[in-house]
C-alpha cells in the first residue's frame, strides 16, 4: 500500500537541506515502527520519495513524501505515531493512501506550488504594492537564467500563473516540477527590476504553501493538491 505524507517545516528546520529531512523521516519512521516496504537487493532502502525538495532556507506549509506500506494501518495512526517523533519545527499534516492510478512517484506529478513572499523589516522594494498588478500583467518577463553551461535569455511569464498583494506579502502560483521549474526568488528579482531597484540579499522570507498535481479531465486541465489525490484510511 502506497501513502503520501503531508508535513510542515518551519522554525530553525528551514535551514535543514533535502537530504538531512530525508534521513530525519528515515530515523522517525524506525522509532515510529511503521510497517514500511524496503526494496530488494544487496543494500534494501526504504521505498520513498519526496515531491519538489524545499530550498535551504524557505518553510513550508505544504511538503510530500511518498512511502509504501506492508500492512495496511489508519490514517490517524499513521499520522500521530510520526508526530510522536517530530523536533521542533516539523509537523505531520496528513497520510492518505494513494488509490491505484494515481500511485506515480510524488516528484512526477508536480506542476505547480503556492507561494507567500513578504520582506525583512528595512529590505521591502520601494512602490512594490501599487505596481504589481502591472508587473503581471505584461505579455513578456524575460530575465537571464543560469544554466548547467551557460546563461540564457528566459520568458518566465507563462510560468507565473497567479501573482497578487496578499496582506503584507506577495502571494504567487508558480510552475514547478520537472517540466518547469521557477523559483520565487527570480520572479522577485525581476519585479525588482521591474520597478528600478536592487533587491538585498537575504531581503525575502519565504514559506510554500501547496504543491499541486496537474490533471486532465474531459479534455481540460486543472491543478490539484497532491493531498486531493489520496482517500482517508478509516
Amino acid at each position: 500500500m502506497k501513502v503520501r505524507v503531508k508535513f510542515a517545516k518551519t522554525g530553525a528546520m528551514k535551514f535543514i537541506g533535502h537530504l538531512d529531512i530525508m534521513r530525519f523521516f528515515q530515523k522517525a519512521i524506525r522509532r515510529a515502527e511503521l510497517p514500511v516496504a524496503f526494496s530488494e537487493g544487496f543494500s534494501p532502502h526504504m521505498i520513498m520519495s519526496f515531491a519538489a525538495p524545499l530550498g535551504v532556507g524557505i518553510t513550508s506549509a505544504g511538503e510530500y513524501f511518498d512511502m509504501e506500506l506492508t500492512q495496511e494501518l489508519p490514517s490517524r495512526e499513521l499520522k500521530e505515531r510520526l508526530n510522536r517523533q517530530m523536533v521542533e519545527g516539523m509537523e505531520v499534516l496528513s497520510v492518505r493512501r494513494i488509490p491505484e492510478g494515481k500511485a506515480s512517484k510524488a516528484m512526477s506529478l508536480v506542476a505547480a506550488a503556492d507561494y507567500l513572499v513578504s520582506f525583512r523589516e528595512g529590505m521591502e522594494l520601494t512602490g512594490w504594492r501599487e505596481k504589481i498588478a502591472e508587473f503581471y500583467g505584461q505579455d513578456s518577463i524575460v530575465i537571464m537564467r543560469k544554466t548547467k553551461r551557460s546563461e540564457k535569455e528566459t520568458d518566465i511569464r507563462p510560468w507565473i500563473l497567479q501573482l497578487e498583494a496578499r496582506g503584507e506579502g506577495i502571494f504567487m502560483r508558480v510552475s514547478q516540477g520537472s517540466v518547469h521549474n521557477l523559483k520565487p526568488e527570480l520572479v522577485l528579482e525581476a519585479f525588482a527590476r521591474f520597478l528600478g531597484q536592487e533587491l538585498a540579499p537575504m531581503a525575502l522570507l519565504i514559506q510554500r504553501l501547496e504543491v499541486y498535481a496537474e490533471l486532465e479531465e474531459q479534455g481540460e486541465k486543472r491543478l490539484c493538491p497532491l493531498e486531493d489525490l489520496g482517500e482517508n484510511i478509516e
